[in-house]
């Protein structure tokens, strides 16, 4: 069994690698070709945790199958340990043998920030150039750097509810970006006008920007409202947008506060969205139209990007001969 952690990950699977392979996995996921189970959880009450159990099988010439395993523990950090530990087991899918472990965590904030490289890359104006990064948490620095990947961003503006985080995070990121101008923002105002990418990924209940804000021809990828009561969208801006796609439309309808809440309110219905990126990615629905008009992409997440990823991430390592064998 191959064993991978993030820095073998890091050595022999690139971005753009993960933006190809979340494209092929949403692809065959709009064509029926997987098979994901409900996920599984898991309370233990009496340590303050929960463990969480998402299986899945992706097939077509490339089939991968696994499991991936988080574990939600808030009092680890007292311990010097992670607080939402993650493991990656991958299947043979001809033989069902476990293959190989992978880290987790940064498998988690791979596939999770090359999904919105993916949407930026089919949804958003060629020629954008400023990015706004609305949350700056596990999940920020894949965000930024998936749609640094495939767009020009000479200028990207950080916003956090914690200005001294926005500007580490800003710090950090002009080290592995030197050539990109990084602007810690005081306010979501600052930080949203006139952007031409709008990511947010944070654990907000309200909305994180103001629906006035937003230019002409600006994209937005809405990341971190994956449960009915979060929610970063402010409900003024669905009406505005001209293409609303999905990762996966069953899922975004069961679970993102984004758009559950306004359905509840009867501000939006279901006719409002194009469809889901595995259409887009197969060209059965087209994307933007115009420079002018705002998109907008949803994500809440899917078993069958972790599973395909890395089935496509084991596959690069032992052809590369990176990870260690146990």
């Amino acid at each position: 069994m191959l064993y991978l952690t993030k820095d073998d990950i890091q050595k022999c699977f690139s971005m753009r690698d993960a933006i190809e392979a979340d494209k092929k996995a949403l692809e065959l996921y709009s064509k029926g070709k997987t098979s994901i189970p409900l996920r599984t959880n898991i309370n233990i009450p009496e340590k303050n945790g929960q463990n969480l159990y998402m299986p899945g099988f992706v097939g077509g010439e490339s089939a991968a199958a696994g499991i991936k395993i988080v574990s939600v523990y808030p009092d680890n950090i007292t311990k010097g340990l992670p607080s939402v530990p993650a493991t990656m087991i991958v299947l043979n899918p001809e033989t069902g043998v476990v293959s190989a472990m992978l880290d987790g965590t940064y498998l988690t904030q791979l596939r999770t920030g090359a999904i919105s490289g993916a949407a930026t890359e089919l949804m958003s104006n060629k020629d954008s150039s400023i990015m706004a990064l609305i949350g700056t948490g596990g999940q920020g620095a894949a965000q930024l750097e998936a749609v640094l990947t495939v767009r020009p961003i000479k200028e990207v503006r950080i916003f956090d509810i914690d200005f001294e985080r926005a500007s580490k995070f800003a710090e950090d990121m002009k080290d592995h970006f030197p050539q990109v101008k990084m602007i810690p923002c005081k306010s979501a105002e600052e930080t949203v006008t006139g952007a031409d990418v709008i990511t947010t990924v944070t654990t907000s209940k309200r909305s994180t920007f103001d629906a006035n804000w937003v230019k002409n021809g600006a994209h937005i990828n809405a990341v971190g409202a994956y449960t009915p009561e979060m929610c970063e969208l402010p409900s003024a801006i669905l009406p505005k947008a001209k293409t609303i796609i999905f990762d996966t439309l069953d899922g975004v309808w069961s679970e993102s506060g984004d758009f559950l809440q306004p359905l509840e309110k009867g501000l939006i219905d279901k006719s409002i969205v194009n469809g889901d990126l595995g259409q887009l990615v197969s060209g059965e629905i087209s994307g933007r139209i115009t420079k002018e008009e705002i998109s907008i992409f949803e994500t809440v997440g899917t078993a069958a990007l972790d599973v395909y990823v890395a089935g496509q991430i084991v596959d690069k390592a032992k052809s590369s001969s990176v990870g260690k064998e146990i």
